[in-house]
């Protein structure tokens, strides 16, 4: 899927592949096809009965034919009604189904994708993709695709019924076949460069709000909303011109592919008009004819609108699949990692972000950690330690250097056993709009028991507060906890490390967001967390890290000491001077 979306043939390629998915409902759409069947028929039918209803009926007066026609036609509509039926309906039935799969496979996709993914990525362009491109690949898997079979067999069907009424007629009007082919084959390309232009704008359209929505609080303070409107204004406007130059380039085209066919019409009934053609034609006959070229014409505009349905499809089919392929994390590792004890070395370890190469965030990281050894990394901002503790679940894969757990290298295992027995507590607390049961129970921890869960909370003095909530542990607590205080959520994700009880632990300043009051009471429970298990510390408070085992200092990437708080300060060196900045006071 490397080549431009604008080529014909990518085009072709990337429908195909659209395509393909509705193939597993082969049978459903036997049936819409069956529906699309009767109904071309039916039409011509309809046509057809215009020559005994004119010529028997009201020209020579036949009392049959007064009697049957009538009848004819109830059936001949009730027959066009059961076949319009059977194919929109099933076909919608299909296109939902597409729908239906290809969301679950973005959204798994979303699942595995690196961390670096949603580093480089917006979310509204994400968003995007999952509500705005794929509905539109509604239109392309069910309308598209019942317009083109349902009108191109009746449009079939019209040809052979005018032909039995007038061969010559009907040639005139096939001349203009090769004109419309190339007019729509030009306006085709249009359609899709506009498409792909409208799936960005939808984008940007989609992430400026969501900054907005989050970021309510600071624009309100900041005074932001004249920035923002101005933003949100220009992204708009474009969305707006690309919907505009859409609908201009196909209220053109479709007239005028009209025009052509209808110019030969024109000539069809200048000629039929003629001396020499109205004797030999029936009055009913020339009825049935002028009744199939204006069917035909109803289909044939049919036909004309769906280009811009089609392309805007392929764009929003090429955006999706192009998403879909994108690489997930590597996990090539076959062993199970098991029964860990918890010893952690990095042996030269160098790192650096994909795309910065020369400018390693990590250089040559040498270090061991025992089993139940607490360790806190410290230095300035952009030192590296949010990375360096980053790479042992693997949230990053480094290129040089090796990292091990009980003298395995993490890149040899999977990527779920690794993870199963690391626990994390974050600075930026996660939580889901589910109650807080199945919040401190979350993903894997989901089948524990209510008494685990409860000591869970009471071990993270969550306890007092989730009782004081009028449906306890059952109560749910808002998009991203948003009913809860800063310390209270910091609690919750405290109290989900303790019921994994993983051998690993990763705290990032998991106090940052308590009160004093509930940092005193936290602080205690975190200590008991640590006990008997490797934990590993981001610390950006000092005061939070003087009982460590182990204080590693990092600067520019590199470790420059190692060793504990007393013997650090004794030193006086990087450590002593950050810990200084921290506690001087004028």
């Amino acid at each position: 899927m490397r080549s431009s979306p604008g080529d014909s043939a990518d085009g072709y390629v990337i429908y195909r592949r659209l395509l393909r998915h509705a193939f597993p409902y082969w049978k459903v759409f036997l049936l819409a096809v069956f529906g699309m069947v009767i109904f071309s028929l039916s039409q011509g039918a309809f046509a057809k009965l215009i020559e005994p209803m004119v010529d028997g009926s009201f020209v020579d007066k036949d009392p049959a034919m007064i009697k049957w026609i009538p009848i004819l036609m109830i059936i001949v509509f009730a027959i066009r009604t059961i076949g319009s039926f059977l194919s929109e309906y099933g076909m919608a039935w299909i296109a939902r189904s597409v729908i239906q799969n290809l969301r679950s496979m973005v959204f798994n996709k979303l699942l595995c994708l690196p961390i670096g993914y949603y580093e480089t990525t917006s979310s509204g362009g994400l968003l995007s993709k999952m509500v705005y491109d794929i509905e539109q690949l509604a239109d392309a898997a069910s309308t598209v695709v019942t317009t083109l079979i349902r009108d191109s067999l009746t449009i079939i069907v019209l040809l052979v019924v005018m032909m039995y009424l007038s061969a010559t007629l009907t040639l005139i009007l096939l001349v203009a076949i090769p004109v419309i082919a190339v007019a729509v084959v030009l306006v085709s390309k249009r359609f899709r460069k506009l498409s792909h232009r409208i799936q960005r704008s939808m984008g940007d359209v989609s992430n400026v709000t969501e900054e907005t929505i989050e970021a309510n609080r600071e624009i309100k303070i900041f005074g932001g909303q004249e920035y923002e409107t101005e933003r949100f204004e220009k992204v708009n406007a474009y969305n707006r011109r690309q919907h505009l130059k859409l609908v201009a380039t196909n209220a053109i085209s479709s007239p005028l592919i009209q025009q052509i066919v209808v110019t030969a019409f024109a000539g069809i009934v200048y000629i039929a008009t003629k001396p020499g053609f109205l004797d030999e034609m029936t009055v009913g006959k020339f009825m049935s004819f002028m009744l199939s070229m204006i069917l035909l014409l109803q289909h044939a505009k049919r036909l004309t609108t769906i280009n811009a349905k089609l392309q805007r499809g392929i764009a929003a089919a090429y955006s999706v699949f192009t998403f879909v392929d994108s690489e997930p994390e590597p996990d090539r590792g076959t062993r199970e990692l098991t029964h860990v004890e918890g010893r952690v070395q990095y042996q030269s370890v160098t790192f650096s972000y994909e795309g910065m190469e020369n400018e390693p965030v990590l250089s040559d990281i040498e270090l061991t950690i025992e089993p139940g050894e607490s360790v806190a990394f410290v230095g300035r901002s952009g030192a590296g330690k949010s990375t360096l503790v980053s790479l042992l679940p693997r949230f990053y894969e480094i290129k040089q250097g090796r990292i091990l757990i009980d003298d395995v290298d993490i890149k040899d295992v999977t990527l779920t056993s690794l993870r199963s027995q690391i626990a994390l507590v974050s600075q930026q607390v996660t939580l889901f709009n589910d109650t807080i049961a199945h919040n401190i129970a979350y993903g894997a921890l989901e089948h524990a028991d209510e008494t685990a869960i409860r000591e869970a909370a009471e071990a993270a003095y969550a306890l007092d507060f989730i009782e004081r909530l009028p449906e306890g542990f059952d109560t749910v607590v808002g998009e991203n906890g948003v009913l809860l205080s800063g310390g209270q959520r910091q609690r919750l994700a405290i109290a989900r490390a303790i019921l994994k009880n993983a051998p690993i632990l990763i705290l990032d300043e998991a106090t940052s967001a308590l009160d004093t009051e509930s940092e005193r009471y936290i602080q205690g429970a975190i200590e008991h967390l640590m006990e008997d298990r490797t934990t590993l510390v981001i610390a950006h408070r000092l005061s939070t890290i003087e009982r460590v085992d182990k204080i590693v200092v990092l600067e520019a990437g590199r470790i420059v000491e190692v060793g504990r708080h007393d013997e650090l300060l004794a030193k006086n060196g990087q450590y002593a001077s950050l810990h200084g900045i921290q506690f001087s006071t004028t």
